[in-house]
């Protein structure tokens, strides 16, 4: 069976709103019906010729209940009489039914049956208990068009985001009649994050279709061969990825090498550099620093004050809480980091400050202590590898783990709050720490900006592209990093040049590596005409990478 394009299945109104549509439809033929039979009888049974549309007029008066005197006088047939008592009846009948399936549902809070309000589903994903900002991830997947359908077990979130326009139903994950409702049967893959049931959540999902691709993620990395044994096809956890991250950033700081770098093709490398207070760029507008003539790196963006900017404009001005992401060879990223952020080497009296020791912060932990660093780790729990117990969010906590002379803080806390408020206590305490801080709302990134943050890497954020890159193959580059990094076939490109593609203008994405046909990085050139077998690499903000996967209509090319 031939499936519809992906824009047409989306124009198929939802299971209630093709209800209300058969259910007027019929209506309107039973009315024409009653219509032509009551003209018909009125001819023959009674001998009385009128219009079609006094027909007309008096059925809809009788259905209505609002009379129909003008014709009583006329019956003497039996038949007559029967024929406009069925008439009354259905209209009576008709009346109720209109209330309860329009009516009430419209103008009341009655409970909905949110399994009425989905479209028709054919090779969608199925996510279960999605406990990381939903909306963020359900954007994700809308903006890459990407068919969908969230299972949760609260009513009141499930029923929050399907008024909200998402496709949602409310359900054990548990149960296989939940993914019967969520048309397993047609569905590509499922996605759980379940916690705890996640186990079961697998087990239910193989029980009611065992060939489909299975997803899951977890806050414990423990976890992951267990996940796979009872039938995960992947485990993602990405509370790892983004710890690691965080402890390269602060490691990278202190550092002669550079440890944080992306390739993107040949001798070319992206890297995000925080400029420190200290730098020499503080206080200069991005012309005045020169960066590519002393140096030979290009700037390809800048996070200023939270707000990314692709390009970053020739007169913005360098803040000391500056992100510069910057392309080049790796001896010009290092000569560069040397204006951004002065190294220093490891010394025994140099240490790290790690707030909450959870998933994100055992994984920043052991970066640093395998690069060589002193680490002090602060949670609330008495546990052997915890150096201070506290609440990071205490000035006299952070104090007593020595933040003073702390050369950089990771805040790996769950709680948004706690992280901001420790990103000012930080600050105060020690204008010149580094602060790096991981975000469970997306939308608190600029708040971490604006107290003081250096680096911010969002939970929501990176899970969605790690599904992402599960689900559509996106060939993400880096993850965990503030801005997407995204490989795509240049096939939609065919016969133009780079500056004709008008991708910038258009999307909002930068071409940062072109890669030919035979697999070699060629320079980004605005004349360069593309072949269509050459492969490019886009970076932008999550917005901006799916505004160009969807206007160019591209899949995104799996990692080589």
């Amino acid at each position: 069976m031939v499936s519809l394009p992906e824009p047409l299945r989306r124009l198929k109104p939802s299971r209630r709103i093709r209800h209300v549509i058969y259910y007027f439809t019929g209506l309107v033929m039973l009315i024409l019906f009653y219509t032509v039979a009551y003209n018909y009888a009125m001819a023959r049974v009674e001998g009385v010729e009128q219009s079609i549309f006094a027909s007309f007029e008096f059925v809809i008066q009788t259905m209505t209940t609002t009379g129909y005197g003008q014709d009583s006088d006329i019956w003497s047939h039996p038949m007559m009489f029967l024929f406009v008592a069925m008439i009354q009846i259905s209209g009576i009948a008709t009346g109720f039914f209109t209330l309860r399936l329009i009516i009430i549902p419209l103008f009341t809070g009655a409970e909905i049956n949110l399994d009425d309000r989905l479209s028709s589903k054919n090779g969608h994903v199925i996510i279960c208990e999605y406990r990381r900002d939903s909306a963020v991830l359900l954007d994700e997947l809308r903006g890459l068009g990407i068919d969908y359908v969230l299972i949760s077990s609260s009513r009141e979130n499930a029923e929050a985001l399907s008024n909200r326009g998402y496709a949602v139903i409310d359900g054990s994950p548990q149960e296989a009649e939940t993914f019967e409702r969520a048309s397993i049967d047609t569905a590509r893959a499922v996605i759980t994050d379940a916690g705890d049931a996640n186990v079961n959540t697998i087990l239910t999902v193989r029980s009611a279709r065992p060939d489909i691709d299975l997803i899951a993620l977890t806050d414990d990395s423990s976890m992951t061969d267990i996940l796979r044994d009872v039938g995960a096809d992947t485990v993602l956890s990405p509370h790892g990825v983004l710890g690691h991250r965080l402890a390269e950033k602060a490691v990278a700081s202190f550092s002669s090498e550079l440890r944080d770098t992306i390739e993107i093709g040949g001798d070319t490398k992206l890297m995000e550099l925080p400029v420190s207070d200290s730098s020499e760029l503080v206080g200069r507008k991005i012309r005045e620093t020169r960066v590519r003539e002393r140096t030979g790196a290009t700037i390809v963006g800048a996070w200023i004050d939270g707000e990314l900017q692709l390009p970053p404009s020739p007169d913005a001005v360098v803040r000391p809480n500056t992100v510069l992401l910057v392309s080049g060879k790796e001896s010009a990223l290092k000569e560069l980091s040397e204006f951004t952020r002065p190294p220093r080497a490891f010394t025994e009296h140099e240490r790290f400050v790690l707030v909450g020791l959870g998933e994100v912060g055992h994984a920043a932990r052991t970066v640093i202590q395998e690069a060589g660093g002193r680490v002090v780790t602060v949670d609330i729990e008495d546990r052997p590898e915890v150096d201070v117990v506290g609440d990071g969010g205490s000035r006299e906590v952070l104090r007593e783990a020595g933040i003073e002379d702390a050369g950089a803080i990771i805040i790996g806390v769950p709680d948004d709050s706690v992280a901001l408020l420790a990103t000012v206590l930080a600050q105060s305490l020690n204008p010149e720490i580094e602060v790096l801080v991981r975000v469970s709302d997306a939308d608190t990134t600029q708040k971490a900006f604006t107290a003081g943050a250096d680096y911010v890497l969002s939970v929501p954020r990176v899970s969605a592209r790690m599904v992402a890159k599960e689900i559509r193959g996106e060939d993400v580059l880096a993850p965990a990093s503030q801005v997407r990094l995204v490989r795509v076939p240049a096939t939609p490109l065919t016969g133009s040049t780079l500056m004709e593609s008008g991708i910038y203008e258009q999307t909002g994405c930068r071409v940062i590596a072109i890669e030919d046909g035979e697999g070699q990085t060629v320079a980004v050139d605005p004349q360069w005409q593309f072949a269509g077998d050459e492969r490019i690499t886009i970076v932008g903000s999550d917005e901006a990478v799916q505004r160009f996967l969807k206007r160019f209509d591209v899949t995104p090319t799996e990692m080589s």
